[in-house]
């Protein structure tokens, strides 16, 4: 099967998550192309299946990727899609942070007219030394708040990485025979 993986990133924790279902799919047999949303990412037309990811940042998905489901969502709309959420909010167990991230993808769907097959939320990484000043001191603050790291010497990932590897392999499980 010909998958299409789409992400936007801003410190590379979903690109490291798109890379690593790539592995997991290729390991499967199939044909994977990645690519980030702000260069010039295919057309979903050559492929079975398409998986399309992005961060939250400010309570919004990056704007290329907005961009490229608008640009191609009569295509998306037609074949077997799923959209993997990266957000840090879904790292801890505060039921509101778990509404307010899902009520983010749900707004996003609505504004592009997806109908995506899938929605999946998948925590991130807090990447201190990669944030300026001003935003570490906030990072750090909302993780403060929400129980997490607050030692902004190191970086923290909480990724599931298992959770990753068994969404990917289930959206391609359930795609139609018809449709590979």
């Amino acid at each position: 099967m010909r998958i299409l993986i789409i992400y936007g990133t801003s410190e590379g924790q979903t690109r490291k998550i798109s890379r690593f279902m790539e592995e997991v799919l290729q390991a499967e047999g199939h044909q994977v192309v990645i690519a980030d949303a702000t260069e010039e990412p295919p057309a979903p037309d050559a492929f079975d299946a398409v998986l399309v990811g992005s961060s939250i940042h400010a309570h919004k998905y990056h704007s290329a990727v907005k961009h490229y489901v608008q640009e191609n969502l009569q295509n998306l709309n037609q074949m077997p899609t799923a959209f993997f959420s990266v957000c840090m909010a879904v790292a801890y167990d505060i039921e509101e942070e778990h509404r307010e991230a899902h009520n983010i993808a749900m707004e996003f769907l609505d504004k592009t007219g997806w109908n995506t097959h899938e929605v999946i939320q998948i925590a991130g990484a807090l990447k201190y030394t990669q944030y300026d000043y001003f935003k570490k001191l906030v990072m750090r603050m909302i993780a403060k708040k929400q129980g997490g790291a607050t030692d902004t010497s190191s970086d923290y990932e909480y990724t599931d990485w298992k959770a990753v590897k068994t969404f990917a392999l289930r959206f391609v499980e359930n795609i139609p025979a018809k449709a590979s």
